[in-house]
């Protein structure tokens, strides 16, 4: 599997090297105005924000504050009306057209006519990839995701869970340095979310993607994170940055430690303060 998915270790030159360079993704006074037939609405103001290789970013807020369109401006899925915003060194439509990231949304978004192989495969496809080139990058992806044996299933043959972890496998197929994720544990129940966040914790740690993660929940962005991204609505702009690396062990039970409790009371309050709830 030599060329499917770099592990850690593999990645740390990379990442030295990204780091001398300059961080994964850099947003300067980033502004997005829509126009709409009754007046224009500012989705994004002055947004600042650096992220640097390895990075597990996490943007937290209300329905409306513009986290996951800040996410779509980073995959040149909406285009900003000022200041700037650099994705690996490049513009998102250079970064977009280099295959710089791979993007997880917050539906899993397989077609159903299509095995889980081969939904996995379509990228690869896209790419042009050898036939054997592509069945070993969709074997290692799906012993990443713990769906080995899963392969020949189709999408409606999966729970609801499972089905988003190949929507993730796909999203690395490619092994891009960079993994955008829209809310995809949102739609799922409580149990299934937490066993996908101890798993996509794992994958983080086995390969040390940067991670650039939009969530509403609290106890997740802490879990999950490296730094969490508090962002306040009308308009969409971050209100504070908070630290919130807990080491790379981290077991589900780490939520009732005080250090975490900590941690989630801060965000809740930055939350309040940027006028995000009551």
């Amino acid at each position: 599997m030599a060329l499917a998915f770099r592990q850690a270790g593999e990645r740390e030159s990379d990442a030295l090297s990204s780091e001398a360079e300059g961080p994964v993704i850099e947003a300067r006074g980033l502004n997005l105005v829509f126009e709409t037939a009754d007046a224009p609405v500012h989705a994004l103001k002055d947004i600042d924000l650096s992220i640097g290789a390895g990075e597990f970013v996490s943007l937290i807020g209300p329905s409306g504050c513009g986290k996951t369109t800040l996410l779509r401006v980073i995959a040149d899925l909406e285009q900003p009306t000022g200041g700037s915003i650099t994705v690996n060194g490049m513009s998102p439509d250079e970064a977009r057209q280099a295959r710089a990231y791979g993007y997880v949304f917050q539906a899993a978004a397989l077609y159903p006519w299509r095995t889980i192989e081969k939904n996995i495969a379509l990228p690869l496809e896209i790419f042009g990839l050898s036939k054997a080139e592509q069945d070993k990058r969709i074997a290692a992806g799906l012993d990443l995701v713990g769906l080995t044996g899963f392969g020949k299933k189709f999408p409606w043959q999966l729970s609801g869970g499972m089905q988003q972890r190949a929507s993730i496998a796909r999203a690395l197929s490619f092994d891009p340095d960079l993994l955008l994720m829209d809310e995809p544990f949102g739609a799922l129940d409580e149990i299934v979310r937490d066993h996908l966040n101890e798993e996509l914790l794992k994958l983080w740690a086995k390969t040390r993607k940067t991670v650039v993660f939009v969530t509403h929940s609290i106890p997740e962005a802490v879990f999950l994170s490296t730094r969490i991204v508090v962002m306040s609505p009308r308009p969409g702009r971050i209100h504070e940055i908070i630290d919130c690396d807990l080491g790379p062990d981290r077991p589900l039970d780490i939520r009732d430690t005080p250090e975490f409790l900590e941690i989630a009371h801060w965000v809740r309050e930055g939350l309040k303060a940027g006028h995000g709830y009551d």
